[in-house]
């Protein structure tokens, strides 16, 4: 027997909203307001590790060496470290967690982002949530998160938008909770690590560094 439903009836739960729609909404209010990061991903569940590493990647394309790494990188390793360890929301030290962006900067990334942020909008949606859930696929976005944001902080000329950008892929399969643009973020996220790294030696330098201060 035929059942129709009438237009617009549908059991499925309504979608949450966009990436350009929260950031909008962090867009909105008195410009000299400044949006704590431990505000940012409030209420957003399993959501909240794609919008704090949203903001914090931001400042990564502020256009002064030195700058946008120094707070991206840490931020991006320590979101990282947390996906690696297993945690299934941010936490973030107090120090940490009650500064930000002011809005007005929220506001130029916005208008910056949003024509671009549209037109994804009919390429993304949820889908292949296992890639995004799975203990080890979250180790593995985990890592590459941390293996980028050392890139970023480090002073590796002309790199800070290729980084930058390779963060926000991240941080859009995070929030938009989709697995096919995770593993497109994986592939050019070990490409980014093999050639800027691995080969131009930069995570070992790094790395001969650290423990020459621990030592």
């Amino acid at each position: 027997m035929r059942t129709d439903r009438p237009a617009g009836d549908d059991d499925s739960p309504p979608r949450p909203p966009g990436t350009r729609a929260l950031l909008a909404l962090l867009a909105a209010g008195d410009p000299d307001e400044t949006i704590h990061f431990c505000d940012v991903f409030a209420g957003l569940g399993e959501r909240a590790f794609g919008m704090l590493l949203f903001v914090a990647t931001l400042p990564a394309f502020i256009p002064i060496p030195g700058v946008g790494g120094a707070v991206s990188g840490p931020l991006a390793i320590l979101i990282g470290l947390q996906l690696l360890a297993g945690r299934r929301t941010p936490w973030l030290p107090k120090f940490i967690a009650r500064r930000g962006p002011h809005r007005h900067a929220m506001v130029r990334f916005e208008r910056m982002l949003s024509p671009w942020l549209r037109r994804l909008e009919h390429l993304v949606k949820p889908r292949l949530s296992l890639l995004l859930d799975h203990r080890v696929a979250g180790m593995f976005s985990g890592l590459l998160l941390v293996l980028l944001g050392l890139l970023l902080a480090l002073p590796i000329p002309f790199t800070n938008y290729i980084f930058g950008g390779l963060l926000l892929l991240f941080a859009l399969a995070l929030l938009e909770r989709d697995g096919a643009l995770m593993v497109v973020a994986w592939g050019l996220g070990v490409v980014a690590v093999a050639v800027f790294g691995v080969l131009s030696g930069a995570l070992a330098a790094a790395a001969a560094e650290w423990l020459d201060r621990l030592g």
